[in-house]
């Protein structure tokens, strides 16, 4: 790597954010994506560009939590797990106030129309290259949409989540192949949706849907 790099000695958890990021910013840029924006997304009331925007917004959402104050040093960050069990929109119905208003985001970001949304990706992305090294290694951040204080790695790691996942639900609701996401980023991902699975199922639901599918359960899905 380049002496000039800006995320050379980085956390392993940034780079694979910011990786996962550029990926997405890619499929976004593709021509099928800006062909079908008003067409129904893969997703229930959601169509490509408000999906687009919904994808967009995971990188978008970084910088605004970083301009935020920094917590106080004595509060205790929540641990990623138990801010999955917090949040609301696990498992609510697709008209749940929460739910509603990840969808308008969505639709106001899509709104940008497909050019301006990627140009826009493509400048916060490259921002957050330089931004993210800058940040300690301890840095916690505040979200704006609860009451909750993450470490900056656990949040990024919500974010890349969010980032692999609607990847693919994007490439799917144009007809596109699925974009490899880099393998830390996939890694990471895979880990939280396990353990969140785990959670959610038990073990054993799990241990057969990968190793016995004949007696393995109709789902273990995440949320």
């Amino acid at each position: 790597m380049d002496a000039t790099d800006p995320t050379d000695g980085m956390s392993a958890v940034r780079r694979a954010y910011l990786e996962t990021a550029r990926t997405a910013r890619d499929l976004l840029a593709e021509p099928a994506v800006a062909a079908a924006w008003h067409t129904p997304g893969a997703l229930d009331l959601m169509t490509v560009g408000d999906l687009a925007g919904h994808l967009a917004g995971q990188a978008f959402l970084v910088p605004q939590v970083l301009a935020e104050p920094v917590p106080a040093a004595h509060r205790t960050p929540l641990p990623l797990l138990d801010y999955y069990a917090a949040v609301r929109w696990i498992g609510s119905a697709p008209d749940h106030p929460v739910n509603v208003r990840i969808r308008r985001a969505g639709a106001e970001a899509g709104a940008e129309g497909p050019q301006a949304l990627t140009a826009r990706t493509t400048a916060t992305v490259d921002a957050l290259r330089g931004a993210l090294p800058a940040e300690p290694a301890d840095r916690l951040v505040h979200l704006p949409h609860g009451p909750w204080t993450l470490r900056l790695d656990d949040f990024l790691v919500s974010r890349m989540m969010e980032l692999a996942v609607h990847t693919d639900d994007l490439a799917f609701s144009v007809g596109l192949p699925t974009p490899p996401i880099p393998a830390a980023g996939l890694d990471t991902v895979i880990r939280l949706l396990t353990r969140l699975s785990v959670r959610r199922h038990g073990p054993t639901a799990l241990l057969r849907t990968l190793a016995r599918a004949e007696r393995a359960p109709a789902t273990v899905a995440a949320f």
